[in-house]
């Protein structure tokens, strides 16, 4: 059995069982990946994969079960490689975030800034994609920190912790008629359409949720996942934006009406995850508090031997989160 052949059968399972795109990724032959693997399978007497012809078809029950710990194991070369690069070349290495438009767009960029003038010689990689998607990358073990709202909790091998909480605000153009509102409701704001964020996307679940309170439906005319595509269409005049208040640009968005909704929606809270067992970098520790100050070292390593995620949660019951 070789690292390579583990390798080579959890990457064509993060390229959905496609040998070719695997083979790509990999700079190898086709030919190659699929002769090794069937080299694996034949010493282990099992079938990783199920095929039909040529073309591999799903995973079988087994091969799930050794290509979680094929996982396991090559997360563990990475760790002995961080180890020796952390007392050979500390303020050296790469560093991969997977987050949404909104955090990299809002959130990040100062924090990026400070980060890159410190450690000159860190390459930083920075990936967008729905919540789903980067905690996926996370737990495949292709990013080192995800940082989202939403779906992070799907991934049991992931160690998530609180950054901040934030709210949402309602924007609307000068001349519409929500702009002298005083006091806004969910009853009122039920009579327009809306403009907001794609499902799953940037805490657009308590949206759902504070209409389901009240006992209405949004009407919802069009969604995405990018703030400033959202205000676009609400300078056309085709509805309601709701959006995360940090997405607010005091200068640029000027012409808008921004009317309070914490009163609304409830908090939303932003977190950063990483795989259990990964070695963390000192400069990965020191992103994490650049990002979230009450992120500590100590914190973040007690949060780590830690055994559930609910251990996790009471390290900061007593804690107040920034709010933005």
């Amino acid at each position: 059995m070789k690292l390579q052949q583990l390798r080579y059968i959890v990457e064509v399972v993060n390229h959905s069982l496609n040998v070719s795109a695997t083979a790509e990724s990999l700079y190898t032959s086709q030919p190659g990946i699929s002769k090794q693997v069937r080299m694996l399978e034949d010493e282990l007497g099992i079938q990783i994969f199920e095929r039909s012809g040529k073309h591999l078809t799903q995973v079988t029950t087994a091969g799930h079960e050794v290509i979680k710990i094929a996982q396991e194991i090559l997360a563990k070369v990475e760790s002995i490689r961080s180890v020796a690069g952390q007392y050979t070349n500390p303020d050296q290495g790469s560093l991969n975030i997977s987050t949404t438009h909104t955090q990299a767009r809002y959130a990040l960029p100062e924090v990026i800034k400070g980060f890159i003038k410190r450690y000159p010689m860190v390459s930083l990689h920075m990936h967008q994609g729905s919540p789903a998607q980067i905690s996926e990358s996370v737990a495949k073990g292709t990013s080192d920190f995800a940082i989202a709202t939403e779906a992070l909790h799907l991934y049991e091998d992931l160690v998530t912790l609180p950054c901040y909480h934030w709210n949402r605000s309602v924007i609307v153009p000068k001349d519409h008629p929500l702009a002298t509102c005083q006091q806004l409701t969910v009853e009122e704001l039920s009579k327009y359409p809306l403009v907001t964020y794609t499902f799953g996307f940037t805490g657009r679940s308590e949206l759902d949720a504070a209409f389901s309170r009240a006992g209405l439906i949004p009407k919802i005319v069009f969604t995405a996942t990018d703030a400033d595509v959202i205000k676009t269409y609400v300078r056309l005049g085709l509805g309601v934006g709701v959006i995360a208040t940090m997405a607010i640009d005091a200068e640029a968005d000027k012409d808008l009406v921004l009317l309070d909704g914490s009163h609304l929606f409830q908090s939303s809270t932003t977190k950063i995850c990483f795989r259990k067992g990964i070695f963390l970098r000192s400069y990965m520790y020191d992103f994490i508090e650049r990002f979230a100050p009450h992120l500590t070292r100590e914190i973040v390593d007690k949060a780590i031997a830690m055994k559930t995620p609910f251990e996790v949660d009471a390290l900061f019951t007593n804690v107040e989160l920034p709010t933005y």
